[in-house]
């Protein structure tokens, strides 16, 4: 796939952005991997895992009234996991270290969500074109309630990260 070479271009960019990168996921909302550039991290283990997160994530905005997801951000002893929206379907999963400057990866990461989302959307689209389909109908039959949420959510995300 075309696009998946363009996703791995933009995640090398990104590390060289903000070195304190240590891995680069762009994964579906289904948890599975789109691009990688992880060394050291089991890609298909962090693109699930994203998932879980990013469902959990997903209630916990709504049941707040928060309105919907568009990232989150986890920090640990040794450094920080990122997941941004990337368009209607993917998502952007950063590792870094701990001594990140917390706002250029955000600023970066949100840019390169963007930029990565429009990819997947596009790719997406014309897959459902060559096999005759609409792309939103036929992702939209394969979603549960929380996965609709989450597709919502990619899109208000991409959307406020375009600014």
């Amino acid at each position: 796939m075309a696009a998946e070479s363009d996703i791995l271009d933009e995640l090398r960019r990104l590390r060289t952005r903000v070195p304190q990168l240590t891995g680069a996921l762009a994964a579906g909302v289904d948890g599975l991997v789109v691009a990688q550039d992880t060394p050291g991290v089991d890609p298909e283990g962090l693109a699930a895992l994203t998932a879980a997160a990013l469902g959990v994530a997903v209630r916990l905005a709504d049941a707040t009234g928060q309105g919907e997801l568009r990232e989150l951000l986890v920090r640990g002893s040794g450094g920080y996991v990122a997941t941004y929206a990337a368009g209607r379907t993917a998502v952007l999963t950063l590792l870094t270290q701990d001594r990140v400057n917390v706002g250029r990866l955000h600023l970066e990461g949100r840019r390169a969500a963007a930029r990565i989302g429009e990819l997947v959307d596009a790719a997406e689209s014309a897959a459902a074109e060559r096999a005759g389909k609409p792309a939103a109908g036929r992702a939209a039959a394969a979603r549960t309630r929380t996965a609709r949420a989450q597709g919502a959510a990619m899109t208000d995300a991409r959307t406020a990260t375009d600014s």
